[in-house]
């Protein structure tokens, strides 16, 4: 099978396409042929070398990226608790630190509760931006766990993750301020926020215009760190989607009285009821599914190359 990976860590140009072995479905698991793979803040993570001591000593190179996959069922396991049929449209949440390796392949084994049905009347590149980032974002606003009504606020809402973030917090009936340059002011309103700000430095002062006494959570989905800390009322929380001391993160410095939730998404891996609630939602047209470009799955370097020099709003795929 075609498979992008890297046997090295450095730039774009070190993903490779490579010739696998087909895998064979194991107990409990399902076999996808992929056909949309996204490109995420996690895999190039894993192309520069950030993840080398969760896959060094537990998986043979080449290493593959890749959190979500969307395709067709390919194979079942007969033990496999799964309502699933070979050729169902699928989409699945994928951990490339765990034995199936990451998404960007033909096929992918995984366990059958990291599978559900793709969202009807959907591309696979469309199914393909869902799992992750929709997922990250419903585990920020469980480990928050805010009542209906209470204010939060979103950084990074013209994103994938924000945007996610945003409609979620939304259906959970909270009220959402976010953040948006002025070219995406009107794409943040239509996925639902109450109050959009302008984004940069200061932010935490124009969310603390719109909330005076301070929103009770920020789920900084734009990695701004510390500038965040001042909209955030005492006693109040903020959700980090990557940890301090990841790339591109600054130190927290004294967070006061802030509860900080790390957002680790690997957590949800297995939480099928949560992955098959968001395509319900899709469904329903609450929560909108943006495909920033498609790009063969060969054409992977280019993909990474558009990603990391910003401005892309949804997600790009890498077709197979």
């Amino acid at each position: 099978m075609k498979a992008v990976g890297v046997f090295r860590y450095g730039g774009p140009e070190v993903l490779e396409v490579v010739d696998l072995p087909v895998p064979e479905v194991g107990p409990g698991q399902i076999r996808i042929r992929v056909h949309a793979a996204s490109v995420n803040p996690s895999d190039i993570l894993l192309r520069t070398g950030f993840t080398d001591s969760m896959l060094a000593g537990r998986l043979t190179p080449p290493y593959r990226p890749g959190m979500d996959a969307a395709g067709v069922v390919d194979a079942i396991a007969p033990d496999a608790a799964t309502d699933l049929h070979v050729g169902d449209r699928v989409m699945a949440i994928v951990i490339p630190i765990d034995p199936s390796g990451g998404a960007y392949a033909e096929y992918v084994v995984v366990d059958a509760r990291q599978v559900v049905r793709a969202p009807a009347g959907t591309t696979h590149a469309e199914a393909a931006t869902l799992p992750m980032n929709g997922l990250t974002a419903r585990l920020a606003l469980d480990v928050l766990d805010l009542a209906p009504g209470g204010w939060i606020a979103v950084t990074g809402a013209a994103g994938a993750l924000g945007g996610y973030t945003v409609q979620l917090a939304k259906a959970d009936g909270l009220s959402v301020v976010a953040d948006a340059a002025p070219a995406d002011e009107e794409l943040v309103r239509s996925l639902g926020a109450d109050k959009v700000v302008s984004r940069g430095p200061d932010v935490a002062d124009r969310f603390r215009d719109v909330v005076p006494q301070g929103v009770e959570a920020v789920v900084d989905a734009a990695v701004m760190g510390p500038q965040v800390l001042g909209a955030i009322r005492p006693g109040g929380q903020l959700a980090l989607a990557r940890s301090v001391g990841e790339p591109g993160t600054v130190p927290l410095g004294d967070t006061g009285d802030v509860i900080v939730r790390n957002v680790f998404v690997p957590e949800y891996r297995y939480a099928h009821d949560k992955l098959d609630a968001l395509r319900v939602l899709t469904e329903q047209g609450r929560i909108t599914l943006r495909v920033a470009g498609e790009y063969p799955a060969d054409q992977a370097a280019d993909a990474h190359r558009r990603f990391e020099g910003g401005g892309v709003r949804g997600r790009l795929v890498l077709t197979f």
